[in-house]
């Protein structure tokens, strides 16, 4: 149910994984949210390089039929500029106003040194990765600086452990996280005297369907090997990842601007 304070969010990268816990605890702190995901599944769309199933239409539907009337879904590639300004757009037509904005979509994809990355796997990581998330930046923030209390509003990219050191094989993802914590950081200092602000969350090694994907580009059998590189002595779990990024989304989560948040869980690459 919307809370009457009345605030409203759009997460990307929804259905399933870090994204959809993000709508479920800015649901129960009583957000309505619009949920869009590119739910390209085992499908062509997913890009050069992504070897794993992505989230589907069902896992959409079905988190959206946790929250009726509080969840609204939409079918959307974060690379298309065009969708995104139109999700936007849907949000505060449905709602009234725009206070928070996700941006958690994010794919995969390595395995091989930095020299031998096929140019068309770095393509994907960038369109989807940076691009995706300056696509939902330059659709939703004119949203939030146009709403009624600008001073509430926050932007939250998803960034990753990845985004401030280097991992084996996995130097074009790593080059495309450490491009969205520099976006996050321009886009707070673009927003000086707004009140709208800008964070970065970097998640750990998290129990999720990226982690499995990044498991098999290592050849491990299961995400569990993960646990030695975390100083909590286990995976972080997308709901912990989640409870960080509502705080960042709440009129409080001002004082997280311009920074990187960890979430690391104390990750030791």
């Amino acid at each position: 149910m919307i809370d009457s304070s009345g605030r409203v969010a759009l997460v990307t990268g929804a259905a399933r994984g870090i994204g959809a816990a993000t709508v479920r605890a800015l649901c129960a702190e009583g957000y309505g949210v619009l949920a869009l995901d590119g739910c390209a599944g085992s499908g062509p769309d997913r890009g050069a390089g992504v070897d794993y199933p992505l989230a589907d239409r069902e896992e959409l539907e079905k988190l959206g039929a946790e929250y009726p009337g509080q969840v609204l879904v939409e079918v959307a590639d974060v690379r298309d500029r065009d969708a995104l300004d139109a999700a936007a757009a849907r949000a505060v037509a449905r709602f009234g106003r725009l206070d928070a904005v996700v941006a958690a979509a994010a794919v995969i994809c390595g395995g091989e040194p930095l020299w031998e990355i096929p140019e068309a796997h770095l393509r994907t990581l960038w369109d989807v990765d940076v691009m995706g998330v300056w696509n939902t930046a330059a659709a939703c923030v004119p949203h939030l600086l146009d709403g009624p209390a600008p001073s509430g509003c926050r932007f939250v990219a998803v960034a990753s452990a990845a985004g401030t050191r280097g991992l084996f094989h996995l130097g074009g993802y790593g080059a495309a996280k450490h491009a969205v914590i520099g976006l996050v950081r321009g886009l707070a200092a673009d927003l000086v005297n707004t009140g709208v602000t800008a964070v970065a969350v970097s998640p750990g090694s998290t129990r999720t369907a990226m982690l499995e994907a990044t498991a098999a580009l290592y050849g491990l059998d299961d995400v569990e090997s993960f646990t030695d590189s975390q100083l909590t002595g286990r995976l972080g779990e997308p709901e912990e990842v989640a409870a960080l990024i509502a705080f960042c989304c709440s009129p409080q989560g001002a004082v997280a601007n311009g920074s990187v948040m960890s979430a690391e869980g104390g990750f030791r690459g």
